[in-house]
């Protein structure tokens, strides 16, 4: 018996230890996961409206209305998913993301509706949801960076680039849908618009950084070369966004680039850099 309670004590001490290891391995991933749930929710939101455009550019085209359901609902899933929050100014960030995000989709269905009800959409509502998508991206992007503080985690350096340049990419499809939607690109920009030459050339010195970087492995560094290969079919199209323009072409690489994008930034990620 001596010397079943001589081992019963180091084994307890060791199932405290492995359980306060696994509490603080959760607290660090709490956030982390938070904030990719954010960055995604980002995303989808920028993806929805680039596709409403795209539908009403293409005269209601069904493949466009289902690909603007499954970014709202990818949006919603984000949202639900997203955990306690670190503190009281994050908590209130979140209260506000909840509410502007439901205006905003509650705005987007309304618009889809009206295409499938009439064909055409009136100018102000469109302007009205530019202006949803923008307060809700502002918001979002706050709450990211309130979060980091309030939690003392950061996310990685690369990780964090990489997640910029996917959503400088979206930014980038969504604005060039816009212009080739004829919507009115005040609706897209207001009056912060940057031009979409001076995007373009932004998101290909960020690419030629994120290829230069000393940490990549060999994995990251082909992920990156099929990026660039793909970068480089559709730049002149970009950058000559006034001249034949090519919608579908620039949605379809731009989900294609984002996606390789989000598994480059999940190495990092993985390897927390």
């Amino acid at each position: 018996m001596s010397s079943r309670r001589s081992l019963a004590f180091p084994l307890s001490t060791l199932l405290l230890f492995l359980l306060a290891s696994l509490t603080s391995t959760l607290l660090n991933a709490a956030p982390a996961d938070d904030l990719l749930r954010l960055h995604q929710l980002r995303l989808a939101t920028q993806k929805s409206l680039g596709d409403f455009y795209m539908y009403n550019g293409m005269e209601g085209d069904q493949r466009y209305a289902r690909m603007i359901g499954e970014s709202l609902q990818e949006g919603q899933t984000h949202l639900d998913g997203l955990g306690e929050m670190p503190g009281d100014a994050s908590k209130a960030l979140h209260t506000q993301l909840q509410k502007d995000w439901q205006s905003y989709r509650s705005g987007l269905q309304a618009l889809m509706e009206a295409m499938r009800r009439q064909g055409y959409t009136d100018l102000q509502p469109v302007a009205d949801l530019a202006a949803n998508n923008q307060r809700l991206m502002a918001i979002s992007q706050e709450l990211y960076q309130k979060i980091q503080q309030e939690s003392g985690f950061s996310v990685p350096p690369l990780t964090q680039k990489s997640r910029e340049q996917s959503l400088l990419m979206q930014n980038i499809a969504l604005d060039y849908a816009s212009r080739s939607a004829s919507v009115g690109t005040s609706f897209f920009g207001g009056g912060e618009e940057r031009a979409i030459d001076e995007l373009v050339g932004e998101f290909a010195s960020q690419l030629d950084n994120l290829s230069a970087a000393q940490q990549n492995t060999p994995q990251i560094t082909a992920a990156l070369g099929s990026i660039e290969t793909k970068w480089r079919y559709i730049e002149k199209s970009l950058r000559n966004y006034n001249e034949n323009t090519v919608p579908f072409l620039i949605s379809k690489y731009s989900d294609s680039i984002i996606e390789g994008l989000e598994g480059v930034a999940a190495q990092y990620a993985a390897g927390q850099q």
